[in-house]
Order: C-alpha cells, then structure tokens, then sequence
C-alpha cells in the first residue's frame, strides 16, 4: 500500500466531520477506567494524546508524557468484537395470543452504520477470522452480517507494541495491509494516510492532504521495523495442530491447571473467540418471551454440559480444549491458526498466563 499522502493531526478532524456526515457513528479510542477502550468520538481532544499503555503478563496501566501522538500505544481489552458479535442480544421473541397459541418474531437485526478509528493489524486479522466464522454461505449470521455491512475501518499501523504483542510471530502484524476503508501511520506532527478501498478513496478526496516527503515515509516505514523488533515472545513456528494434538497427556496442563483459574478473562478479551450459549427469558405475566445468546466460555461448566454431563469438568481439561483448538483444531477449520498475537490474553489473566510459554512447554513433547 503506496502512503504517499500527508494529513497533519489538526486537520485529521475532519475525518470524523466526513464520517459523520456520511451517516457514521465514530468510534475511537477513549480513556474509561483506567483503559484505553473504543467508545463513540466527536472530536479528537477526546483521543489518548500522549498515552502510552505498560503491559505485562497480568499487568496494564497507562502512562502520559509530553507526546503529541494519539496512538503510541498497543491495544485495551477490546478489540472489534463487541461491535459486531455483541455481548449479548435478543434472538427472537415469542409472544402468547389470547388463544394461547405462539408467535414468533425475529429480532430486529437493523443497526446503525459505524466508523472505528484505529484499528490495528491483529485486530483485523480477527476480524478476518469472525467473518469466515459468522458469514459462511451455508449459514450467514444475520445479525453479525447486518452490523458487518455498515462498518467502517480506519486502521493504524502499529508502532509501539507492548511487552505482551508477538503479532509478528503470527504474521498478523504491526503492519496494514488490507481489510481496513483507510490506513494511517502517525508520525509526531502528523500522518501519513492511503485509502485501501473505494469506500475509503470516496472519503480521502474529501480530507485536506499534502504530497508526502520520502523523509516522512521512510521514517514511518522504519517506525513498523521497530515495532517488529521489540516483539521478544512468539509462538512456536509452523502448523502446531500435529505437535499439540500428539501431546494431549502432557504433564504440562496440570501445571498450568495449577495456575488457571478458570474465570475466561482470556476468551472475553480474545479478538477470534466465539463461543456463546442461548437461554430463554420470560417476562412476569407469562405472555412474552426473549431467546437471547451471550458471549460464553470454554473455561466454564455449562459450556461442556451435555444431558446433564459435564464434559469437561477440571481447569486441565477446559485450558487444554481452549489452547488446542485455538492454536490447533483451527487450522482445520478456518485454515490458520486463532491465534493474532494481540497478547491480550496474556496481559488481562490475573495470574499472568503466557499462551507462548504455554504453547512452547506443550509442543516442545519433552514431560516432565
């Protein structure tokens, strides 16, 4: 992708003017309890100038300098997820009629259109794998699909990684590359901006751009180069479906059963997770009834409970499925690895797991 236009930071607001004029909602990053989330932007005073994220297995915190960046920072605890296989929603509704027959109403799947700014790399990669996963041919999700179509991505390469990123690792980043309406790659005064898209090149002929110098792109380029080098942790090389399914009995899971605490803070911040369970809600007088689903968890008892059965019963067996079909039982699936390296599962386990070393420990075939 050629960046060879320049946006400085003062007039980059006119790209939320555009947006939102174009019938988007603009979601950005925003400080909300100590993290950096996406909540809906007006202006870019709202943005975390100058904040850098410190993250560290079962750490995060954010830090303020004198910067003028409004992305020097990895990634918070969400990622696009929440935007499109939302939490929990309603399915259909059931309603009783005075003959005492039922009706059955689909829930509304209209949405409105929404502009994310500041997506990264591994992010998209997830995004990738959420749509491979809820818009199959043969069974589209309508609701996934109805958000998915009004969604707008302005995504920024990556230039300070935290200590927990290993996207390089997965070849899922610091990098754009595709996936995304528009890319961005901050600089200190300014960015360098490039559509990917028609969608995206409707919105750039409206910014206010200048030509960029080759100092200014080389110095972007070299930004990304650093962000590689500074990622230490990876995953172990290649398809681990093969190595990780031949050591299911590994002495390793119960030591990291040791340490697990089952709470599935790892699938709830996971970019690529989706897992859910449905269940009915009745209202007070009987006469309606809600189907929702919710975001559920591999990590919890009823996710495995099977006529009363639960299938999976220990925190061995419950980390053991989670690692093995995410880095593994994918590659059947979706043909890669579930794995992005956002590291997120890494940075928000209150006992600091490391997927990395867990994976390394398992794969490497050597029990203890």
């Amino acid at each position: 992708m050629t960046m060879d236009k320049f946006i400085s930071h003062e007039k980059l607001t006119a790209l939320i003017v555009v947006l939102q004029q174009t019938g988007y909602r603009c979601i950005g990053p925003r400080i909300r309890d100590g993290a950096i989330v996406y909540d809906t932007v007006t202006a870019l005073e709202q943005f975390p100038r100058g904040y850098r994220d410190r993250q560290a297995p079962g750490q995060y915190r954010l830090e303020h300098d004198d910067s003028a960046r409004l992305f020097g920072w990895a990634n918070g605890p969400q990622a696009l997820k929440p935007l499109l296989f939302t939490p929990r929603e309603p399915l259909w509704h059931s309603e009783r009629q005075t003959n005492d027959s039922l009706v059955f109403n689909a829930a509304d799947t209209t949405d409105e259109a929404i502009a994310v700014i500041g997506v990264r790399a591994c992010d998209l990669a997830a995004l990738a794998l959420q749509d491979a996963h809820f818009l199959r041919p043969d069974c589209q999700d309508p609701y996934y699909a109805a958000r998915r179509e009004r969604l707008f991505l302005v995504a920024v390469n990556c230039t300070h990684p935290a200590d927990t990123c290993f996207c390089a690792s997965t070849g899922d980043g610091p990098a754009v590359n595709d996936g995304c309406e528009l890319i961005l790659s901050e600089l200190e005064d300014g960015f360098l901006i490039a559509a990917a898209n028609q969608r995206g090149r409707k919105i750039l002929a409206q910014l206010e751009t200048v030509s960029a110098t080759a100092s200014q792109v080389a110095t972007a380029e070299a930004a990304v180069s650093a962000g590689i080098e500074a990622q230490h942790r990876r995953l172990p090389a290649g398809n681990l479906q093969e190595r990780l399914f031949a050591n299911l009995d590994h002495s390793h899971w119960h030591d990291v059963a040791a340490r697990c605490l089952s709470c599935g803070n790892c699938t709830a911040v996971c970019p690529t997770c989706f897992c859910y369970s449905e269940h009915d809600e009745a209202a007070l007088k009987g006469e309606l009834s809600s189907h929702y689903r919710e975001w559920d968890s591999c990590f919890s008892q009823g996710h495995s409970a099977i006529h009363g059965i639960v299938i999976r019963a220990d925190t061995r067996s419950r980390y053991r499925q989670w690692l093995t079909h995410k880095l593994g039982g994918w590659q059947q699936q979706y043909g890669r690895s579930g794995c992005v390296g956002c590291g997120r599962c890494i940075s928000w386990c209150p006992v600091g797991i490391d997927i990395t070393e867990e994976a390394t420990a398992v794969c490497t075939g050597e029990d203890s």
